[in-house]
Formats: structure tokens, C-alpha cells, sequence
């Protein structure tokens, strides 16, 4: 089985559209948000620590498993031209990981 991993910098309302529109895509299995696991540094001295972090879009790890490569290209191209359609930050994970 075939996997994609995106990271997203954008709102859920993007990210679940970005998600609706990827697993639409013909030899799609499944395409889910999964836990960020990256830890988020916080520099204890910095000015703004403790501050809330709600004032920008969030970060979303995307998950995409297809039958195929062939499909997982299709849905990567997909995944670009919406990014920047909806102007969100789009990140492609090495599988290799």
C-alpha cells in the first residue's frame, strides 16, 4: 500500500476541505489527519512564552494510503493546486521517514 504524509499550515475549515477533495480521488483508500507528534518548541525565556497560539492557522498532518503510486501522484497533484488555490502552507514528508 502506497502512503503520503502532508503537514498543512491552514485552518480546519481548509484542511477538511483539502482532505474532502484528496479523497475523492479514484484509487484513494482512506485520507485522515493524524496526531503531530513533531514536538513544538518553546523557548521558556522568549517574550512571548505562555502566550496562546490562536491568532494564526494551525498545523495538520495528513495522512493518504492508495492502492498505488500511481494514485498517491494524482492525489499529491491534487493536494498542490489546492494548497495554492486556498493559500495554505503545504509540506510533503519523506517516506522514507
Amino acid at each position: 500500500m502506497a502512503r503520503l504524509r502532508m503537514r498543512l499550515t491552514a485552518s480546519a475549515d481548509d484542511t477538511a476541505a483539502l482532505i474532502n477533495r484528496v479523497s475523492a480521488l479514484e484509487g484513494i483508500d482512506s485520507v485522515e489527519e493524524v496526531a503531530d507528534l513533531m514536538p513544538h518548541m518553546d523557548d521558556p525565556d522568549s517574550s512571548s512564552a505562555g502566550l496562546p497560539d490562536d491568532i494564526g492557522p494551525g498545523s495538520h498532518l495528513v495522512l493518504v494510503r492508495a492502492d498505488n503510486e500511481t494514485a498517491i501522484r494524482r492525489a499529491l497533484e491534487v493536494a498542490e493546486v489546492c494548497a495554492h488555490a486556498m493559500a495554505i502552507g503545504l509540506e510533503v514528508e519523506d517516506p522514507t521517514d
